[in-house]
């Protein structure tokens, strides 16, 4: 039971994330931010992403190589670059 309930807040949760949430990149864009603004902003948005993407591993119980490998990517999907 544990388990299923597991899988659907995690199903729920990339799916909510993914319909929600556009890059960093995009969202910048989208407020049309420039100069230090930009810069604060892009450095708030990858640490936030990257903490995500830490959590999501450990949710995968990922370890080693394949952590790295997936919050790498993970985190380059979210910045947008």
């Amino acid at each position: 039971m544990k388990r299923i309930l597991i899988a659907t807040a995690l199903i729920l949760a990339a799916g909510t994330a993914q319909a929600a949430e556009a890059s960093c990149k995009a969202a910048a864009a989208e407020k049309k931010l420039a100069g230090a603004a930009l810069n604060s902003f892009m450095t708030k948005c990858q640490k936030d992403a990257v903490a995500k993407c830490d959590l999501q591993a450990a949710d995968k119980k990922l370890a080693g190589a394949a952590k790295t490998s997936f919050t790498k990517k993970c985190t380059t999907d979210a910045v947008g670059t």
